[in-house]
């Protein structure tokens, strides 16, 4: 994938920057594989807003993603390379042997014509999808599962992927993306390579109506409201917090404090976190 600029014919055009789309060989959507999506703008049952700066956007369909990768033993062939308005990563269309079609995470060097494989038979191959068990110490690999048969839950954004680093006993140790260091049961599947579309992260969005059609209403900050309406608001000019951290509209601590459980059963299979830490 490249990045594509644009003429500043105006002000938001001059830094505004977009993919040039050159990994995209399929344009329409196979519709078998479409789901509607219901819109609910951030409300809840009673129509009250529980999620804010959420509402409007495009129109989009919902694309049934193979995370599990079970239908094994069966080889087959990618059909084409589609734009997957729903995630970061772009998507390929599988059709197998059986005729059976489905959608899967497009891995970098994933094109037209290429077989993928299922199973643990599957070869070590870019698109291929085996248990932990079955890969070679230092493959790079996507789409992990954390519990067998669940399904892929760990590194599937685009340009993202993790590295095997060792197998000892009933657990994978994986380098995931942030750095942190993880064990993973080794019955667990994965898919061999490293998810495409790597230079997303480099995309200017360029001007707020980008943002809009994306269904991302704007945020106005706590500090320039009235302190009726936000913990920051309020006072002469430009005025400090006022507490002892940053908070949220209604008064809980934001911005740096840590969310996780103390006691969380998977703590056990962290080795080392993103910061460096072992988890204790």
């Amino acid at each position: 994938m490249g990045i594509k600029t644009y003429n500043p014919y105006t002000p938001s055009r001059r830094n505004m920057t977009g993919s040039d789309f050159a990994e995209i060989t399929k344009k329409t959507p196979e519709k078998s594989l479409l789901a509607p999506i219901k819109k609910n703008a951030g409300r809840n049952n009673q129509g009250k807003i529980t999620v804010r700066h959420h509402g409007g956007g495009n129109r989009r369909k919902y694309r049934v993603i193979d995370f599990k990768r079970t239908k094994d033993g069966i080889p087959a062939t990618v059909v084409g390379i589609e734009y997957d308005p729903n995630r970061t990563s772009n998507i390929a269309l599988i059709c197998y042997a059986d005729g059976q079609k489905a959608y899967i995470l497009a891995p970098q060097g994933l094109t037209d014509g290429m077989v993928v494989m299922n199973g643990p038979e599957a070869e070590v191959r870019v698109g291929n999808c085996l248990p932990l068990a079955n890969i070679p110490v230092g493959t790079q690999v996507h789409n992990i599962e954390l519990m067998p048969g669940r399904g892929g839950q760990l590194v599937r954004s685009a340009g993202n992927g993790a590295q095997l680093m060792a197998k000892e006993g009933k657990y994978a140790t994986l380098r995931l993306p942030s750095g942190e260091m993880r064990l993973v049961p080794i019955t667990c599947r994965a898919t061999i390579g490293v998810v495409g579309n790597g230079d997303h992260n480099l995309i200017n969005i360029g001007k707020a109506g980008r943002k809009r059609h994306m269904g991302i209403r704007p945020t106005v900050r706590g500090s320039v409201m009235n302190p009726n309406d936000h913990p920051h608001g309020g006072g002469e000019g430009k005025a400090p917090v006022g507490r002892s951290g940053p908070m949220t509209p209604w008064g809980k601590p934001a911005l740096g404090l840590k969310t996780r459980k103390k006691n969380k059963h998977s703590n056990k299979l962290i080795v080392r976190r993103r910061d460096g830490k072992a988890i204790k």
